[in-house]
């Protein structure tokens, strides 16, 4: 896969002509090297349901008057960089329009994205209907005429539907549609047929080229859905709404599972389809090396204007981030993640049945935490091995069933550690633990929000009752060690007995234990990562990680690097090194809900010691190959990067153990 990608949007209207009048093939490959760009992704056909080739099983854009597909791809080969295409799956304002009856529809009949044909904008189709065989013909051709470098399918996904396609093929199966269960049963298998007859169609004519369905979201814990693409492109555009958040929690999960993968993020100032917006390019540069640190390929967003002119503010500003990429390609290949610490990911867990929630915020919250504590960490399912990791953090809300009650109990056998918060490992029931935590279950607090009483000193934090937000859970010492208590309010805010503008005040009366340590790991008794995903509240973090820490005594990585900074540690083996990411950028909000990085403040003698059980001959920092001074002792490399802006890269080479010589 290659690093260096852009995602060249083309969504052009009917209703502006000409088009492509001044694309010229070679000021299409000046801006592609003045970017730095190694692949392209480009257009086939576009939301509004048009080609931009000559087409048998489409029509051509009535403002186009030559093959654009075509043109791109000699200008874009004849340079070495790669050309996957684009096909707009899931919209097709055009098809849309003249067959209604083809779109999704919920339960009052209304259509989706836009509802109804008033206001402007796409209408998504069903691929229950006879628009699928339509599409099938629409990639056949394109893949049969064109040499193309892979396949981009859009907007695409397990769609809930109640067209009148969907309504009849589950009446024809003699159940009922109002019966949910079974119309998901339908809307997964629509979505497999389709995956499906797309992999048959392509192999049948370029055998292994690559396919990508773009739902927006990986999935966690769905493999089966990820195993329908030949490799996955996070979309996570921080200024779009996804934040700066969104793509450490999605690589960190996407990375284990050794599939290649990119980091798709935008030159937008917000999000797609915006002409004549643009990150400052320190953001840029930032989010690939955010990209890189999580050992994903990159890939930028763009859209070209409909003269297919291409904008040369927008391929200086990409160049500037894709410069510096290429000259780190060589320490990112085949690169794996060294974690001492798993998040079992709840949107692969469920939600507790007895919690009574319907969303949480929880996995954000927890990835937040690692972050800013500098822990290794992946983010994993249920079927990762859970032995690979020291600790495993259960976040607010997993369902335990008997499947991960026994590899969790394996996993403590074996010498790993737990931590869980809040509903986590109570049973199905809600009435025992389902390990042994040192606690035994009382009921659901009945007071909140409360308070937490440390029993210890840590972090920034002094002693104090703390309110906790979130809802948490009455529990007993059973066998653990108290290390922090809770405490009632005088009573809950209601109509007749309130206190002040938000909340009552702590009675300072005993509530029982809040956090308890047993052998085998931690248990906090809030929902304390969902609530640091809505609050922020410092003693929030500080609890969480002054866990961790004593649950992970010989971490791996340890740092002064600020709480905004990020760390990694990639490991290629085949190179006998690792590679320690440090990145620092101080993203701000602009507006109501868009994150800006836009100055790069120097970070100065930033200390690492890393835990490695391979001899250490040579610390360097890389891309400069600048020789960093070191010590190795009692397993452990010691340096300081003298100083850091944006993003640095340091390598650790190690000495591989010779085999010893069997004597015969």
């Amino acid at each position: 896969m290659r690093f260096r990608q852009v995602h060249l949007d083309f969504h052009t209207s009917e209703a502006i002509a000409p088009i492509g009048a001044r694309f010229d093939q070679g000021q299409f490959q000046e801006m592609l090297k003045l970017g730095h760009v190694d692949s392209v992704t480009i257009f086939a056909k576009c939301h509004h349901g048009w080609a931009y080739h000559p087409s048998e099983a489409n029509e051509i854009h009535p403002g186009l008057s030559f093959d654009l597909l075509a043109a791109i791809i000699e200008a874009a080969h004849d340079i070495g960089v790669k050309t996957p295409v684009y096909l707009s799956a899931g919209l097709d304002e055009k098809l849309a329009r003249r067959h209604p009856e083809w779109l999704i529809r919920d339960e009052n009949d209304q259509t989706n994205w836009v509802k109804g044909f008033i206001l402007p904008g796409y209408h998504q189709l069903c691929l229950n209907s006879p628009y699928l065989a339509i599409l099938i013909e629409q990639i056949g051709e394109v893949v049969s005429r064109y040499d193309l470098d892979g396949l981009f399918l859009d907007i695409i996904g397990i769609r809930k539907c109640y067209c009148h396609s969907c309504v009849e093929s589950i009446r024809r199966q003699g159940q009922d549609p109002r019966d949910e269960k079974a119309m998901r049963k339908l809307w997964e298998s629509t979505y497999a047929n389709y995956t499906t007859k797309v992999k048959e169609t392509v192999q049948a004519i370029k055998p292994g080229l690559p396919i990508f369905h773009n739902g927006g979201h990986i999935a966690r814990g769905r493999r089966d859905l990820i195993a329908m693409n030949t490799h996955l492109e996070l979309e996570s555009l921080p200024t779009g709404g996804w934040g700066y958040d969104h793509f450490p929690l999605s690589a960190r999960y996407a990375q284990p599972l050794g599939v290649d993968f990119l980091g798709m993020t935008g030159k937008f100032h917000t999000s797609w389809g915006e002409f004549g917006g643009y990150k400052h390019p320190n953001a840029l540069r930032y989010e690939a090396a955010l990209s890189i640190a999580n050992g994903a390929c990159c890939s930028i967003g763009d859209q070209l204007h409909p003269d297919g002119h291409m904008d040369e503010a927008t391929y200086a500003l990409i160049g500037e981030a894709y410069r510096e990429v290429e000259a780190k390609e060589a320490w990112c290949v085949k690169a794996t993640n060294v974690a001492d610490v798993a998040l079992l990911t709840l949107e692969a867990t469920g939600l507790h049945p007895k919690a009574n929630v319907s969303t949480s915020d929880s996995d954000a919250g927890a990835v937040r935490m690692l972050l800013e504590g500098k822990f290794l960490f992946d983010v994993i399912d249920q079927e990762n091995d859970f032995t690979a990791y020291k600790v495993l953090i259960l976040p607010d809300y997993v369902a335990v069933n008997d499947k991960l009650q026994n590899k969790l109990v394996q996993f403590l056998l074996q010498g790993g550690k737990v931590l869980a918060t809040g509903w986590s490992c109570l049973d199905p029931e809600g009435t025992r633990f389902a390990i042994d935590l040192g606690v035994g279950y009382v009921g659901t607090n009945p007071y909140r929000p409360d308070y937490f009483r440390p029993l210890f000193n840590f972090g920034s934090c002094r002693e104090a009752s703390y309110i906790f937000y979130s809802q948490g859970q009455k529990i007993k010492i059973a066998g653990g060690t108290e290390l922090a208590h809770r405490e009632n309010p005088y009573f809950n805010r209601d109509l007749f007995t309130f206190c002040s503008h938000q909340h009552t005040p702590s009675s300072y009366e005993y509530g029982g234990p809040g956090m308890v340590e047993s052998e085998s790991g931690i248990y906090i008794a809030w929902n304390i990562f969902e609530d640091y995903a809505t609050k922020g509240s410092l003693i929030l973090k500080e609890a969480v990680l002054y866990a961790l820490d004593r649950l992970l005594l010989d971490k791996t990585l340890q740092t002064n690097l600020p709480a905004q900074g990020i760390v990694t540690l990639q490991h290629q083996q085949d190179e006998h090194r690792l590679v320690n990411h440090l990145l620092y950028a101080t993203p701000i909000r602009r507006g109501k809900n868009i994150e800006v990085i836009e100055d790069m403040v120097p970070i100065y003698d930033v200390q690492v010691s890393v835990r490695t059980s391979n001899h250490v001959k040579n610390v360097y920092m890389a891309p400069q190959m600048t020789s960093l001074t070191f010590r190795y002792e009692d397993q452990t490399v010691y340096y300081t990067v003298p100083s850091l802006k944006c993003h640095q890269m340091v390598v650790i080479e190690y000495e591989v153990a010779k085999k010893e010589e069997q004597v015969h």
